[in-house]
């Protein structure tokens, strides 16, 4: 999504209309159908919502099976975008890439493939190189292809796979960028070639992963742009106004949310913290039971030491209990551990007991969502 993001940040500052779909949401389906700047609102979804399901029933009357939920919202958000007569459409796949419903677009200007790790494995593959494959299905004959060519196994996957189909390819490592300066609200970097190192590029946000996700937007679109629309003063401008929620996101201040729901995910939240220096927050943790999170529980305890973690579950059939996750804690640390079934009783132990450190929220983006719905709903929540 991140990267996604930057792209229309771009896109939007030189003049063009965009359209955006991305998943999951946060608190509100609209999220994930964004024209230009705003989500369409509830009258637009409820009108690309009829026109669609008019068609899945026709569909259905003859005989063709009914749509997932991921691809009835797709199918909204093409619709949506033919009817505001976008010029751009950025499209983030939902799971995977091979079988997701946006690779039935024949034709992109661009495929880009951010880092892989292993999750979803019960739909991917159990390896590195798997995934790489089911994510390298996105390639299409002839399109240029933007690829984290960090890990060598999924790398080497992804350019068998364009050269195959003639496909220009351009890999980005470790040297794609340098970090200059990087503080709780903004990294300052250089991009990694000769000709840009002493180019000064800023980003908000904190998030040391970012770095690779906004290279690839900006390689992207210098493969897919014109050069009327390069303009690196601008973009530098578009790119640092970009906030992409629930992705070390500072809410409050000294209050992060971040989406890691993944032991690779973890890893890189824990190499953000190492980046800053910050020492001891109070972590507030949940996640999902198809998620890999003991392994999630064992990377945060190793990489980052605290006194206090607060554990809860999330509103969703899938969570996995607040006591359990306790449990799993306590075998993996000496530190504190407070279970907390309700996410809001977790907040505001979270608040009283930080003692001037910072809270960090992270494991799933449901616990995401509805920690944004209470600052949202309570803004003395501090």
């Amino acid at each position: 999504g991140s990267v996604c993001a930057y792209m229309q940040a771009v896109l939007l500052e030189m003049g063009r209309r965009t359209g955006f779909f991305t998943s999951p949401h946060l608190i509100s389906l609209n999220e994930r159908i964004v024209v230009d700047r705003e989500q369409i609102d509830d009258a637009e979804f409820l009108a690309v919502f009829e026109q669609v399901k008019e068609t899945v029933d026709g569909m259905a009357a003859d005989g063709v099976s009914h749509p997932s939920y991921f691809e009835f919202l797709f199918g909204m958000a093409m619709l949506a975008f033919a009817q505001a007569d976008v010029e751009y459409i950025i499209l983030e796949t939902g799971l995977g890439g091979r079988l997701d419903a946006t690779n039935a677009v024949e034709h992109p200007a661009v495929a880009v493939i951010t880092s892989i790790s292993l999750d979803h494995t019960a739909y991917l593959g159990d390896t590195v190189e798997q995934i790489a494959a089911e994510k390298a299905g996105i390639i299409k004959e002839g399109v240029p292809v933007i690829f984290d060519g960090t890990d060598p196994g999924a790398a080497a996957v992804i350019e068998a796979r364009a050269k195959a189909l003639h496909a220009d390819c351009r890999k980005l490592g470790k040297n794609a960028f340098e970090i200059r300066e990087i503080t709780r609200k903004h990294i300052a970097f250089s991009r990694g070639s000769a000709y840009d190192k002493d180019e000064l590029w800023t980003i908000r946000g904190c998030g040391t992963y970012q770095m690779m996700n906004v290279s690839l937007a900006l390689a992207a679109l210098e493969t897919v742009l014109p050069e009327e629309y390069v303009d690196y003063e601008r973009w530098k401008k578009a790119v640092s106004r970009v906030v992409w929620k629930g992705r070390m996101e500072e809410i409050r201040p000294g209050i992060f949310l971040d989406g890691a729901h993944n032991p690779g995910a973890v890893e890189a939240f824990a190499d953000t913290l190492d980046a800053l220096g910050e020492r001891g927050p109070v972590i507030l943790f949940s996640a999902v039971s198809d998620k890999e999170y003991e392994k999630m529980v064992s990377i945060l305890c190793g990489r980052v030491k605290t006194g206090l973690y607060i554990v809860t579950e999330i509103k969703d059939s899938r969570k996995v209990p607040a006591r359990e996750l306790g449990e799993i804690f306590r075998r993996y640390t000496d530190s504190q551990v407070l279970v907390c079934r309700e996410p809001a009783e977790a907040l505001q132990e979270a608040l009283a007991r930080r003692h001037d450190r910072c809270i960090c929220c992270l494991g799933s983006l449901y616990l995401i969502g509805e920690l944004r719905r209470l600052f949202e709903e309570n803004a003395a929540c501090t």
